[in-house]
């Protein structure tokens, strides 16, 4: 069993717990209302996972880069976020933070494309063939 810290009981573990699940579930709302990419990204990893249900193709790979790409985007605002509230006024580092969130995004994107047409292309094929 875990021990709890000097203080805590089960149930403040708990209401801790919930607590953390309210701010994270906070922030995808916040991603979700205020960032168009994210909203994006989410469709096309949608439409990836039925794409996946209707060929047949292994769910682990696929939910991995969707989870992946949101996640990166997820920080993306994030840095954005913290980068805009330090220096309001543009500065070259503050670009450059900007810029390299973005560009892990894109790196995810990328790859996680790259993987759908190593998974999806063979068995789409196939299908179309018949």
């Amino acid at each position: 069993m875990a021990r709890l810290s000097r203080g805590a009981t089960p149930h403040s573990r708990t209401l801790r717990l919930g607590s953390a699940l309210r701010h994270a579930l906070d922030g995808i709302r916040h991603a979700w209302q205020t960032e168009p990419n994210f909203r994006l990204e989410t469709a096309v990893g949608a439409l990836a996972l039925l794409l996946a249900l209707w060929l047949g193709v292994n769910l682990a790979p696929v939910l991995l880069a969707v989870g992946l790409v949101l996640s990166l985007e997820l920080l993306n605002t994030a840095i954005e976020a913290t980068v805009d509230l330090a220096s309001p006024e543009p500065h070259p580092l503050a670009k450059t933070a900007k810029d390299t969130a973005a560009a892990a995004v894109l790196t995810a994107s990328v790859a996680a494309l790259l993987l759908g047409l190593y998974l999806f292309l063979p068995p789409l094929w196939e299908r179309l063939a018949r």
